[in-house]
């Protein structure tokens, strides 16, 4: 029950990312690559550390229903669980990379990873929902540091016949972390360790994290960019208001009664859009280092491909946390039954991700995601007849029709939409272009996050005043497989203007 970065998706709530995040195409580095087996163990290192934000990402949001339960957090916060982490981690993903490549991967990998330990030890220790909600802002923070240095240490560490093998293990490593996230999550949520509840799914990541620091600082090669680009904090805090005059005020509107000052919040940020905009053609005239490449609109398949997956990213977020809250506030599920029911789906997107980029998209092109969308849409439909015509009785297995086949087209899109978007950028400009894409997507997460509130939530409330009890939840549920299918809808359209050839075939 999670989404995710350009991996791999998760089966139970929202973000994706991690298991959707597109790795970011480092800036040039020396090849120096160690002669010895060193750089296996630094590869082993960076890979758990990959993994373990994966994984959180994941594993969260099966434990919501609990964490509202037994921390009385409200319909917000509990939002704010997971959209702080994604917009932290989108707020300062390009950053990270750069300040990778001006102060050393090494460095910053390590930093990140010592930070992301320490806010997963503040989160597991969180005395209220307010801690909790601050920590994981500071966990996505700190992941913006880590997750960048991951293949810009292995594009400095490996020499180039070797990549295509490591890249392979990085696939492997984001499908096993869209599976194992969800049912960690829901076994350590069920065992109640020590009577520590939901606790232990944020305390896992210490052992992890130490071992990877002291692992990191004996075994990881340090590297630079040659030329690295300055910084943008401006429009760092620029994106971040714009996000937050967005998001906020749709997170917290209904909680306040929709009140006046939401509304101004949400226009200005419009404002600061285009303030953003100005400063960021000011920056290129100046130093040629802005945060993000406004030439990179001007090529339609990028501008195109964005709008997918912002779009994307909005329906994963919208989907995976009112699924979540379905199951188990509607339904009355356990964790660990609603954990296991996502096993189809995770698997679905496996599958059909890996045959999607070696047999489909190489003679298909454009057609086999446009084929995703179609097919994600048509199992969305089919969950909403199920969820509405068995009612409060579905069970588990019922569900794995729909949640298969919507797995299925997830996977057909996930896989070659990076390559899509990115194949008529010039080269020079493909390790902006690539994190632009990841940041986008989390930003997108972000904001289907904050729409659960307007969604699903006002749908379960106005039910629940007419005495409609837990079936408020599937009324909720029902409006929310809509929005998605309509977005979806909207992806298929899109797609249009994405090449009719993937860059894989070379056929442009």
């Amino acid at each position: 029950m999670t989404s995710p970065t350009t991996a791999t998706p998760v089966p139970k709530a929202a973000p994706v990312p991690a298991a959707t995040r597109t790795p970011q195409t480092p800036a040039a580095a020396p090849e120096t690559p160690p002669s010895d087996r060193r750089r296996w163990f630094a590869l082993a290192i960076v890979m758990t550390a990959a993994f373990m934000d994966l994984v959180d990402v994941t594993i969260v949001n099966v434990a919501l229903p609990t964490i509202q339960h037994d921390e009385g957090a409200t319909t917000g916060q509990i939002q704010w669980i997971t959209a702080g982490y994604a917009l932290a981690f989108a707020a300062l993903l390009i950053t990270g990379g750069r300040l990778g490549d001006i102060f050393g991967r090494k460095r910053l990998f390590l930093l990140g990873i010592a930070g992301f330990t320490l806010a997963s030890a503040l989160c597991g220790l969180a005395a209220n929902p307010e801690m909790l909600v601050a920590s994981r802002i500071l966990q996505g923070g700190m992941a913006a540091l880590m997750v960048p240095q991951v293949l810009s240490i292995v594009h400095a560490t490996f020499p180039a016949h070797e990549r295509g093998k490591v890249f392979g293990l990085f696939g492997a490593i984001v499908g096993l972390g869209a599976v194992t996230g969800p049912l960690l999550g829901a076994l350590l949520t069920e065992w109640n360790i020590a009577g520590l509840e939901w606790r232990p799914i944020f305390l896992i990541n210490l052992p992890v994290g130490l071992a990877a620091l002291f692992l990191g600082s004996r075994f990881i090669t340090e590297s630079k960019a040659p030329k690295a680009l300055k910084l943008d904090l401006v429009g760092v805090v620029l994106v971040t208001l714009a996000m937050l005059a967005l998001v906020y005020p749709l997170t917290q509107g209904r909680e306040n009664g929709w009140p006046v000052w939401g509304y101004v919040m949400m226009a200005a940020s419009v404002v600061i859009v285009a303030v953003l905009i100005a400063y960021e053609r000011a920056k290129i005239r100046r130093d040629g280092s802005p945060l993000i490449e406004l030439s990179l609109f001007k090529v339609k398949s990028f501008a195109a491909g964005i709008a997918v997956q912002t779009v994307f990213g909005l329906t994963l977020g919208i989907f995976f946390l009112t699924w979540t809250l379905y199951m188990q506030l509607g339904l009355g599920w356990s964790a660990l039954r609603a954990g296991v029911t996502g096993v189809p789906f995770s698997l679905a997107v496996s599958v059909a991700a890996g045959l999607s980029v070696q047999k489909l998209v190489p003679r298909f092109g454009r057609k086999v995601l446009q084929a995703g969308a179609l097919t994600m849409a048509a199992g969305v439909l089919v969950y909403v007849w199920e969820s509405g015509h068995y009612g409060l009785g579905i069970a588990s297995w019922q569900m794995a029709l729909p949640l298969v086949v919507m797995g299925a087209g997830m996977g057909l899109i996930v896989a070659p939409l990076t390559d899509a978007i990115l194949s008529e950028v010039p080269r020079e400009h493909a390790g902006s272009a690539s994190g632009l894409i990841n940041t986008v997507m989390q930003m997108g997460n972000a904001l289907g996050l904050s729409l659960v509130s307007v969604i699903f939530f006002n749908v379960v409330e106005d039910h629940m005043k007419r005495g409609a009890g837990s079936a408020a939840f599937i009324d909720g549920f029902h409006t929310s497989l809509l929005w998605a299918a309509g977005t979806l809808v909207g992806i298929f359209l899109l797609m249009f203007a994405l090449p009719r050839k993937a860059a894989a075939d070379g056929n442009q």
